[in-house]
């Protein structure tokens, strides 16, 4: 019997590592390797690229044997066959058929054809794509696609990738596929030869990688998906700016094509066209990205001012206070009457970084990092509620000595500005909220949505940072939750702000100013969401106004 389970075991060995399967693609034709062909198995999302010379290795161990593998490359004849017949010679040799080109020459007439570009521009680098090949490897091998929809045929002459950052050890290769369309979702490559890049530092210039592709005679017409995947493994990290509130597409290996609408690649192409063509895609998201991009424009500038700032890292005027479930950093400045400081989600005390200054010269500051964010540490991982928020801050008057204070929240920060109100209204002086919600339904649905999924992706990847920033987001999705009537309790006079183009819904600032019983209301023009940083100086003399007088 024990040598019978020792010979069970060692077959069972020699099969596993047999799974294993090694080999090379060849040209049929002309009898030579071909480089970065694509190895898999079909609906499955792990697989593997050949080298320069053709070679592979691939694990099979655990692909359903049901499945198919599957071997393609651009230019080239797909080639498939089971997984049990592939795994049963290592060592192999695969000889892909060429197709035939069909190669259709083009007249073009000058005065009708235009240059135009579609698809995204953006060079932020404050929503971005990575590309890291230290996490896992079935990521980074995945795609990402934008879609296109031309409305007469067009001649494809750039494919632009905007880089937000480069660093790695060596050329950075990678393939750029054109897809025809099926139901919505990426389907067939449609080219006749394989485009392959090796790409370094110095071919990017002012943030966009340039290709041309005119000399490849690429035709399009209706739907089309352009995608980008990365072939080697490197030593660094390359960023792609993205567009938020566009839709991407994404897969890993074979699996199935998913949408991504919280932001999207920044892929761009030119093209030759008729002076009316147009890409379909492009004008049906205009609008909605036009009001999008006003609700929510691109802080970088501020966020790199801020960074730059001594504020949130001022060890003379920062300290903590330690609480039994949290640690809480605050820092002081000035002399006066006591004004606190609370930033929005998953922001800082350096956001306050053109308040301070001012302020400070007329009020005692305080500015504290909420729980769970900047340098404030949260020792539980409960729920977050804005009403835990409102008791840290009671502690931290409690620590210093105050009795009442003046308030100016941002965003969440006024949320738990409100809760604050509501729980300790005898330790309120004055109250400040910028760009504050009642509840979840104050805040526009596209960006609430947008929350929703990104929570949901923060939560795949399962790591402490991003199961914190999961908690944060969670947070504004359930809370806070004040009806009219408790607004209606709030005695002390509030002044209600928001930006003309803010996140929350016009209707309902408005709604905030009128059951609140003593507040003012203002409704800056040409802001956002962020009053603080795009309206200084206003909002500063304003603050000061309302405190003193």
């Amino acid at each position: 019997m024990k040598n019978f389970i020792a010979l069970f075991l060692l077959l069972s060995g020699i099969y596993g590592y047999a799974q294993v399967i090694s080999g090379t693609v060849f040209s049929s034709e002309e009898n030579k390797p071909i480089p970065y062909v694509k190895i898999g198995v079909e609906k499955e999302t792990s697989g593997t690229i050949s080298d320069e010379n053709g070679q592979f290795s691939i694990d099979l161990s655990q692909a359903d044997k049901t499945h198919k593998i599957r071997i393609e490359v651009a230019g080239f004849e797909n080639y498939t066959t089971s997984v049990l017949d592939f795994i049963k010679n290592n060592d192999q040799k695969i000889f892909l058929k060429e197709k035939v080109k069909n190669i259709q020459e083009v007249k073009l007439t000058p005065k009708k054809f235009v240059d135009k570009n579609w698809g995204v521009n953006t060079k932020t680098k404050h929503v971005l794509y990575s590309v890291n090949p230290e996490l896992r490897r079935e990521d980074f091998l995945g795609e990402t696609a934008l879609e296109f929809n031309a409305s007469k045929r067009s001649k494809i002459k750039n494919i632009n990738l905007n880089v937000a950052s480069y660093q790695s050890d060596r050329p950075v290769v990678m393939r750029y596929v054109i897809y025809s369309e099926k139901n919505g979702f990426p389907d067939q490559n449609i080219l006749d030869e394989e485009i392959t890049v090796k790409l370094t530092e110095d071919m990017i210039k002012s943030g966009t990688f340039v290709l041309d592709v005119n000399d490849r005679n690429i035709w399009v017409q209706g739907k089309f998906f352009i995608g980008i995947q990365f072939l080697k493994e490197f030593e660094g990290k390359v960023t792609i700016s993205a567009a938020l509130f566009r839709t991407g597409f994404i897969r890993k290996f074979y699996g199935n094509w998913e949408k991504m609408t919280l932001a999207a690649p920044a892929i761009n192409i030119d093209v030759k066209v008729d002076k009316n063509g147009k890409n379909i895609k492009d004008e049906m998201e205009e609008d909605q990205h036009e009001k999008l991009s006003m609700l929510t424009p691109d802080i970088a500038q501020y966020n790199e001012e801020s960074e730059n700032s001594v504020y949130g890292k001022n060890d003379s005027a920062g300290k903590v206070l330690e609480l039994k479930d949290a640690e809480l950093y605050y820092e002081v400045y000035g002399e006066g009457q006591p004004l606190v400081l609370l930033h929005g989600n998953g922001g800082s005390i350096k956001e306050f970084y053109k308040q301070i200054p001012e302020l400070s010269k007329h009020f005692k500051i305080i500015a504290l990092d909420t729980r769970a964010q900047g340098k404030s540490k949260d020792l539980i991982q409960n729920n977050l509620t804005y009403t835990i928020f409102a008791d840290d801050l009671k502690s931290l008057m409690d620590h210093l000595g105050l009795h009442k204070v003046n308030i100016m929240g941002w965003s969440d920060g006024g949320n738990t500005g409100l809760e604050f109100s509501l729980k300790y209204p005898e330790n309120l002086n004055k109250l400040i909220i910028i760009g504050a919600n009642a509840f979840p339904e104050g805040v526009e649905k596209s960006l609430l949505n947008n929350f929703k999924l990104k929570a949901q992706v923060l939560k795949l990847e399962n790591t402490p940072d991003k199961i914190k920033e999961a908690r944060l987001l969670t947070l504004m999705l359930h809370e806070p939750d004040i009806n009219k009537k408790a607004l209606n309790k709030i005695t002390s006079p509030v002044f209600v702000i928001a930006g003309e183009n803010d996140v929350i819904k016009k209707e309902h600032t408005e709604m905030l100013a009128k059951e609140l019983r003593n507040s003012k209301l203002k409704i800056y023009t040409n802001a956002s969401h962020y009053v603080p940083f795009e309206v200084a100086d206003e909002l500063n003399r304003d603050v000061i106004d309302f405190l003193k007088n």
